[in-house]
């Protein structure tokens, strides 16, 4: 019996990277709810997003300092940098995870994304 030759790709091991986004000023219409839908479907179809949301603009932040553990209630000042929406994918590499970053912004126009990878099981 003659072997099967393994492919680079069979050898990759998957690797997942969480993808954050800002909120921006520009209020979402029909042709971006439709954009989104469909690279949404899309990704769900191909086994590459594992999850997705938007994030309240408030939250709770947690600061701790030795003993002490201070709890304050948002919305913050700093709106801008809090995160707006997330994807976690997972991918082959960090070039796949960075074209799937740059789809994204195409589609939503102006404004900033960080994909990070995920460590862990």
């Amino acid at each position: 019996m003659g072997r099967t030759a393994i492919t680079p790709e069979q050898t990759e091991i998957p690797m997942r990277y969480l993808m954050t986004t800002k909120p921006t000023d520009v209020a979402p219409d029909e042709n971006l709810f439709a954009a989104m839908g469909a690279f949404v479907e899309e990704l769900t179809a191909s086994g590459v997003l594992l999850a997705t949301g938007g994030l309240a603009p408030n939250g709770v932040r947690l600061v701790s300092s030795g003993d002490e553990i201070t709890v304050t209630d948002g919305p913050f000042a700093e709106a801008k940098e809090a995160v707006a929406g997330f994807a976690l994918i997972e991918v082959r590499s960090e070039e796949e995870a960075i074209e799937l970053a740059r789809r994204f912004r195409r589609i939503v126009g102006d404004g900033e994304s960080v994909i990070q990878q995920v460590f862990g099981p």
